[in-house]
C-alpha cells in the first residue's frame, strides 16, 4: 500500500533529521548530496593540462553560478558602448595567420563594452572595482572577441573558483549590502583565505580601480592565448589595449561625490566624446613569447595571477583601435550583446590557463539563460559580418528560416552540404599540442608564489601611489566588522612589503604584523600611471564666469584652449547668457547648483565685476574643491583675486596671468592631471 502525502512528508522529514548536523561539522557536497574531496582545483589533464568535461563539480558549479541571475548579466551588468573600426599597422604574417592582423589597408568594424564588475545596472560608474574592456571583432573569417579587463592579473587561478569571488565580492546575501563595493566582511574574508588574489587586490587598492575616463583606461586581455602562423608554428601571446590620451584616474574623494553628482560620469564622457568627433583611440599592442621559452622566466606564463613584465618581455604595438560611433539603440546593442573568450577566429588559440579554460564553459552557458536560448548569435549585434551555415535549428528566438528537409550531417540529400572547410580553405584547425598526465585535481608548483608580482607592483609605484594604495586598504579594511579577518589581511599583506602592511594596521587599530620583509627588489616602471602619456587634449576644464568679465580676452583663451583639445562649460549663477564688459555674450551651460567642480579636470576663473556675496561663495567652493583634488587651476584679471585670498598664488598647478603665455603654461598643468606636489591640508 502506497503512503499517503502526510506519510511521505512525515517520512522525508525522518531522513532530513538523521543527515542533519551541527552547522559547523558541515560537509560540503555536490546539489545532489555526494562529499566533494576538492572545490579549489578543477580536474586537468596533467598539473599543466586543459580542464576536463568530465568534472561534472565545475559544471554543476558554475552552471549554477551562471544562471543565478536574470536579465542582467551577473557580472559586469553595468556598461555602456560604442562602434568602432581596427586597423592593424603591420601585417603580423610572422605570428599569426588571423586575417584581420594582415592588411593594414583594411578596416574591421568592431563593438566595443566597458563595464563595471560588481554593481547592478543601477549602480554609479566611479565606484572602485575592475572594469570590462570587451571587444568584437567583425571580421571575415567569422567574430572575434577579446574580453578584457583595465586589470592585467585576476583574483584567481582556476575557473572552479570565480562563483566564490564574485558571491565573496557581491552585496552580502543577508541585507543585499553593500551595493557596488568590495568594502565588507565577505570580501575580505576572501581576500585572506585564497592568497593567489593578492595581485589582483594590490591593483583593485590602486589608482587604476577609479579610472577618470573610459577614454583613459587600460584593457588587458589577461589570459595567455596564442598565435599561430600559416605554417602552424606558434607563439604564446598577451593583449594590451593602451589610450592615446594617457592612463589617469580619479582620486577617492572625488569619485565618491562623483557617485552622487552624476552616477553616468564615466558613461556621459564617452558618449559626449564621440557625438562631439572626438573620437577615442587605442593602439593594439601584443607580448609574444616562443614556445621553446615557456618555462624561461621566473613566472609562469600561464598563470592568470602573474603579468609579464614589459622589461622581461617587451610590448609590440600592432594596430590601432577608434570608436567613432554611439549605440543608436542602448538595450538592443549595449544589453544585448554577448561576448565569450571561445569567439576565436583562425591564427588565435588557447592555452591551458585554468581560468581561461573555465571560462570558455561559463560564458556560452551565461548567454543562454541571459538572452534566452542558443540563438543569441542572431541577434543583430551579435551577428557575423561574413555568412553562417550549419545545420542547427530551432530553439528560442530563432531568426533564421531554413529550407529543406536536411537538418544532420552527414547526408546525401542536400549533397552533403553545408560540407567543413579545410585549413587550407580556412577552415579553423585547433592548434595540436601533446598533452599527458594522470587525470587529477591539481595545479603546478609554478602557479604557487602568491606575493612576488604583488612586490614588483608595489616597487612600481611613485610616492603619491604608495600612499593612495594604504589610504584605500585602509578605507576598504576599515570598513569590514570582523576584526579576525581585518588582522588576517594585515598579515597576508606584510607578505607584499612590511611596512605597508604596518602602516595599514595602525590606521586600523590592529596588531603590527611580524613578517619578514619582502627580497623582491624588481620594479616595472611601465605599471606606473605617473609615466603614462600625458595631454591637455580630451579634458574638460570649468569656466567662472561673471557679468562684466573681460570678454575679448576670455574669448581668446576659450579659442585657444579648444584648438588645443580642451572642451570647455561656462559656469555661472544663472541660466541664459553671461555679458561681457564690451557687451560680448557667452552662453552659460550652467549653474553652480547644475554642475560641480568634480565633474571637472581643471578650472579657470575670470570673475566679472559687482560680484555679490553668493556668487563669491560658489565660486569659491569650486576653486577650493579643485585645489583639494590637485587639479590645474588658471585664473586672469578679476579671477586672480580669488587665488590671492585663498593663498594659492606660486602653488603647483596653479597658474596666473593673460595671453598667450597663461594659455600655454595652462595647458601645461591640464596635461600633468594632478600635481601632488602641491600642499593640500
Amino acid at each position: 500500500m502506497s503512503e499517503t502525502p502526510k506519510n511521505n512528508e512525515n517520512s522525508k522529514q525522518k531522513q532530513l533529521e538523521q543527515f542533519r548536523v551541527n552547522d559547523a561539522n558541515k560537509k560540503l557536497t555536490t546539489n545532489q548530496g555526494l562529499k566533494v574531496s576538492e572545490d579549489g582545483l578543477s580536474l586537468t589533464a596533467g598539473k599543466r593540462g586543459p580542464t576536463l568535461m568530465e568534472d561534472f563539480h565545475f559544471r554543476e558549479k558554475v552552471t549554477h553560478f551562471d544562471h543565478e541571475r536574470i536579465p542582467e548579466r551577473v557580472v559586469h551588468a553595468r556598461g555602456t558602448a560604442a562602434h568602432g573600426e581596427f586597423e592593424v599597422y603591420e601585417s603580423m604574417k610572422p605570428y599569426t595567420k588571423a586575417k584581420f592582423l594582415q592588411d593594414p589597408n583594411v578596416r574591421t568594424p568592431v563593438f566595443v563594452r566597458f563595464s563595471t564588475v560588481v554593481g547592478s545596472r543601477g549602480s554609479a560608474d566611479t565606484v572602485r572595482d575592475v572594469r570590462g574592456f570587451a571587444t568584437k571583432f567583425y571580421t571575415e573569417e567569422g567574430n572575434y572577441d577579446l574580453v578584457a579587463n583595465n586589470m592585467p592579473v585576476f583574483f584567481i587561478q582556476d575557473g572552479i573558483k570565480f562563483p566564490d569571488i564574485v558571491h565573496a565580492i557581491k552585496p552580502e546575501p543577508h541585507n543585499e549590502i553593500p551595493q557596488a563595493s568590495g568594502a565588507h566582511d565577505t570580501f575580505w574574508d576572501f581576500v585572506a583565505n585564497n592568497q593567489e588574489s593578492a595581485h589582483q587586490v594590490m591593483w583593485l587598492m590602486s589608482d587604476r580601480a577609479i579610472p577618470r575616463s573610459f577614454r583613459m583606461m587600460q584593457g588587458f586581455g589577461i589570459h595567455a592565448f596564442r598565435f599561430v602562423n600559416d605554417q602552424g608554428k606558434a607563439h604564446f601571446v598577451k593583449f594590451h589595449w593602451i589610450p592615446k590620451l594617457g592612463v589617469h584616474s580619479l582620486v577617492w574623494d572625488e569619485a565618491e561625490k562623483i557617485a552622487g553628482k552624476n552616477p553616468d560620469f564615466n558613461r556621459q564622457d564617452l558618449f559626449d566624446a564621440i557625438e562631439m568627433g572626438d573620437f577615442p583611440e587605442y593602439e593594439l599592442g601584443v607580448q609574444i613569447i616562443e614556445e621553446k621559452d615557456e618555462f624561461a622566466f621566473d613566472f609562469d606564463i600561464l598563470d592568470p595571477t602573474k603579468i609579464w613584465p614589459e622589461e622581461d618581455v617587451p610590448l609590440k604595438i600592432i594596430g590601432k583601435l577608434t570608436l567613432n560611433k554611439n549605440v543608436d539603440n542602448f538595450f538592443a546593442e549595449t544589453e544585448q550583446v554577448a561576448f565569450h573568450p571561445g569567439h576565436i577566429v583562425p591564427g588565435i588559440d588557447f592555452t591551458n590557463d585554468p581560468l581561461l579554460q573555465g571560462r570558455l564553459f561559463s560564458y556560452t552557458d551565461t548567454q543562454l539563460i541571459r538572452l534566452g536560448g542558443p540563438n543569441f548569435h542572431e541577434i543583430p549585434i551579435n551577428k557575423p559580418v561574413c555568412p553562417f551555415h550549419n545545420n542547427q535549428r530551432d530553439g528560442y528566438h530563432r531568426q533564421t528560416i531554413n529550407k529543406g528537409k536536411v537538418s544532420y550531417n552527414n547526408n546525401s540529400m542536400a549533397a552533403h552540404t553545408p560540407a567543413p572547410t579545410t585549413e587550407e580553405e580556412g577552415g579553423f584547425v585547433h592548434y595540436q599540442e601533446k598533452v599527458e598526465g594522470s587525470v587529477v585535481q591539481a595545479r603546478s608548483e609554478s602557479f604557487n608564489d602568491h606575493f612576488s608580482q604583488p612586490k614588483l607592483f608595489w616597487n612600481s609605484m611613485s610616492p603619491s601611489e604608495k600612499q593612495h594604495i594604504i589610504d584605500a586598504f585602509s578605507f576598504e579594511v576599515g570598513r569590514v566588522k570582523d576584526k579576525s579577518v581585518r588582522q588576517q589581511v594585515v598579515d597576508m599583506f606584510a607578505n607584499v612589503d612590511l611596512a605597508m602592511a604596518a602602516e595599514i594596521a595602525n590606521n586600523l587599530g590592529e596588531t603590527p604584523p611580524t613578517a619578514e620583509e619582502s627580497t623582491v627588489t624588481k620594479a616595472s616602471p611601465a605599471l606606473s600611471q605617473e609615466n603614462t602619456n600625458k595631454t591637455p587634449v580630451g579634458r574638460k576644464i570649468g569656466v567662472i564666469l561673471h557679468n562684466g568679465f573681460h570678454d575679448a580676452e576670455v574669448k581668446d583663451i576659450l579659442q585657444r584652449l579648444n584648438l588645443a583639445g580642451v572642451a570647455y562649460e561656462i559656469i555661472s549663477d544663472k541660466q541664459g547668457v553671461v555679458t561681457g564688459k564690451s557687451k560680448d555674450d557667452l552662453m552659460v551651460d550652467h549653474t553652480f547648483s547644475t554642475t560641480d567642480p568634480v565633474l571637472y579636470d581643471a578650472i579657470y576663473i575670470a570673475g566679472g565685476k559687482d560680484v555679490n556675496e553668493k556668487f563669491y561663495k560658489n565660486a569659491n567652493y569650486f576653486i577650493m574643491e579643485a585645489f583639494k583634488h590637485y587639479k590645474a587651476i588658471g585664473a586672469t584679471h578679476d579671477g586672480i583675486a580669488w587665488l590671492e585670498v585663498n593663498q594659492m598664488i606660486e602653488s603647483p598647478g596653479v597658474v596666473e596671468g593673460n595671453g598667450k603665455s597663461f594659455v600655454e603654461k595652462f595647458l601645461q598643468d591640464i596635461a600633468k592631471h594632478r600635481h601632488w606636489d602641491r600642499n593640500v591640508v
